[in-house]
């Protein structure tokens, strides 16, 4: 064996031992914070994989393959400071596992081009071809891996949506904050953008329902094969998805009274966080 292929070998085992050790740290931290502080704790019921298995399985695999796609990540950050400028990543305010806000990171796809009012200009307009080349590969979703390592997020769950999305949704469509939103889901490998949003909150609170690790194996398989041949990206007809809250209001679920009360409550929201 030469001296490189055991470096190699030794790196592995480094990274598969750090990265099981900061599973079981985040789990055992979890499972304290719950001891501390029962009126906390989710409602929701976990099965033994749920509870004992999903978070640090979920630490080790972000942490290897962080670490793994190292070169792909540098490049891409290279590519979107070349295209789009500083900074490289997107971040954003999304409600996490019990609706707790948590920042989301991704790489950037749009610029920031604004009119002579300084609001930003639609998506649209500030989409690039690069951004569509970049969310066509999911490369734009890379940084989130970060968000798993931390706890904000999992492997699979309920993608994360964006607060005025949440202060819209039934107690039901809630629900799906009660498990930690993820880098895939249900909704995501059932149609993604293509289906409507009743749908995919119906898909978001079926997976809460029954979260097993061979149905979660079942998803990433089905994400990577999605990414792979590139489908269900952007619904069609349109440069992004459309917001929940704004698919209400286009649709006439919601009155233009409603939409402008319920935009102010998530700023409320943001104030009190």
């Amino acid at each position: 064996m030469s001296k490189t292929a055991d470096i190699l070998l030794k790196a592995a085992g480094i990274i598969t031992a750090v990265s099981a050790a900061a599973g079981a740290a985040a789990f055992i931290q979890e499972r304290i914070a719950e001891k501390k502080h029962p009126e906390k704790k989710s409602p929701h019921h976990q099965g033994p994989y749920e509870k004992y298995v999903k978070r640090p399985l979920d630490a080790t695999l972000s942490m290897g393959a962080l670490i793994t796609f190292s070169p792909i990540l540098a490049a891409t950050a290279i590519l979107v400071k070349k295209n789009l400028g500083s900074p490289v990543l997107f971040v954003q305010i999304r409600p996490g596992k019990d609706e707790k806000l948590f920042r989301l990171y991704k790489f950037r796809t749009m610029t920031d081009e604004r009119d002579e009012e300084g609001e930003l200009l639609p998506d649209e307009d500030r989409l690039t071809d690069f951004g569509k080349k970049l969310r066509s590969t999911s490369l734009d979703e890379l940084p989130e891996l970060l968000n798993i390592i931390k706890g904000d997020m999992a492997v699979v769950g309920p993608r994360p949506l964006l607060v005025r999305d949440m202060v819209f949704m039934s107690d039901k469509q809630r629900l799906r904050h009660k498990v930690r939103p993820g880098l895939s889901g249900l909704a995501q490998v059932s149609g993604r953008n293509e289906i409507p949003w009743e749908y995919k909150l119906e898909f978001d609170i079926k997976y809460t329902d029954d979260i097993t690790y061979l149905g979660d194996v079942k998803l990433i398989i089905a994400t990577i094969e999605n990414v792979i041949k590139k489908r269900n990206i952007v619904r069609e007809g349109t440069a992004s998805d459309m917001d929940y809250c704004d698919w209400l209001l286009e649709k006439g679920k919601v009155t233009k009274i409603e939409y402008e009360k319920k935009l102010a409550k998530a700023e409320d929201v943001f104030r009190m966080r």
